[in-house]
């Protein structure tokens, strides 16, 4: 009897420790190398489109507001499912969220993290099939074999951050999903970078986890809108789109066009604060954000040989064969800056002339 007693706890023992054990090793959804192969898609969810009731150029009466809430978005799934009803959510102390944007952060981090893990070994791999956004991307891994598990999540939210960035940069100049659709008028709108940047963080929270990954997402998105305080409902969110439309955007213009986002969330200098809607803040300070360690790009290079939309001789004259890196981003999102500021002076200008017009008229009568 004894000797049974025995042979029990320790099997109880042995399944205790392997437990305890495989929990101490972050978890994020397991890829096989040919899998790695084929990057996803820059978008992979569709994108949701910042206001509500914007028309659509060239179908009447058509009006797009993409919404959604707590109780119909959804558990998260790996790159993407339809039940997961994707779309703008206010939350009082991170303003709006985009959940398309922040669910794709989370993922490429995770798929930057498998990836990250299964070349370590190679010296300088280069991963070429990162699909075309702008002009050709690649990039170079050249990763210390010593870095631990913990390295490897903040080097795949440094990529992954990096990429959303590209994406804001590159739609402003031309790069578009649907062919021939410019989509210069979401490029850096007042959710963009904020939520790019949560989705990065709640993916190598993900990947920490002793949970599935999905199960982790889902559970970790819970607690941030818990912490953000998000509304409770879609008529919520829907209010606070209108408390700011005329102000950072106008539904008066229709999809795409390029003066619907009327402010631009480009001050990408240091951590990042949520825009919040007047009175529909928190009594809690707004949800700061840190930034990726600019130190890991060390570690990698992601190169880019861009295509004729892109000034280059205008931002980087001196770079004849057009490939930069995302060492240059910085450049780049100071020449959009710049052009965010003139456009915004001639705003001022035509307010000037118009106000001027109208009280000679007014003289006039």
């Amino acid at each position: 009897m004894i000797q049974i007693f025995k042979r029990r706890f320790q099997s109880i023992l042995i399944l205790t420790l392997f437990i305890s054990t495989f929990q101490v090793f972050a978890k994020a959804p397991v890829m096989t190398k040919k899998e790695l192969s084929v990057a996803p898609p820059r978008i992979i969810r569709t994108c949701c489109g910042f206001g509500v009731e914007v028309g659509i150029a060239g179908v009447p009466f058509a009006k797009k507001t993409d919404i959604t809430s707590r109780e119909i978005m959804g558990p998260h799934t790996f790159m993407g499912h339809k039940d997961e009803r994707n779309g703008n959510i206010y939350t009082r102390r991170g303003g709006f969220l985009d959940m398309g944007h922040l669910r794709d952060c989370a993922d490429w981090t995770a798929y930057l993290y498998n990836l990250i893990k299964a070349y370590q070994t190679d010296d300088k791999f280069t991963h070429t099939e990162l699909r075309n956004e702008g002009g050709a991307k690649s990039l170079m891994l050249n990763v210390p074999r010593d870095f631990d598990d913990e390295k490897i999540i903040q080097l795949a939210g440094k990529i992954s951050y990096d990429l959303s960035l590209w994406h804001e940069i590159s739609t402003w100049f031309g790069a578009s999903y649907v062919p021939l659709v410019p989509e210069r008028f979401s490029s850096f709108s007042p959710e963009d970078m904020y939520s790019n940047l949560l989705g990065v963080h709640l993916g190598m929270r993900a990947i920490r986890s002793n949970l599935d990954y999905n199960e982790a997402m889902t559970v970790e998105l819970d607690k941030m809108l818990d912490s953000l305080e998000a509304v409770n409902t879609g008529a919520e969110t829907f209010d606070a789109m209108l408390k700011v439309n005329q102000v950072w955007y106008t539904n008066e213009k229709k999809y795409p066009n390029k003066k619907l986002v009327l402010k631009r969330y480009i001050d990408l200098d240091s951590d990042f604060s949520p825009w919040l809607v007047p009175g529909y803040e928190s009594q809690l300070p707004p949800y700061l954000l840190r930034k990726p360690d600019n130190t890991l790009s060390k570690y990698f290079e992601l190169s880019l040989k861009l295509n004729f939309r892109f000034p280059v001789d205008s931002i980087i004259p001196e770079r004849d064969d057009r490939i930069i890196t995302q060492n240059d981003f910085d450049i780049f999102v100071g020449f959009i800056q710049a052009e965010i500021n003139k456009e915004a002076l001639k705003e001022e200008e035509k307010e000037i002339k118009k106000e001027k017009t109208d009280k000679a008229k007014s003289r006039k009568r």
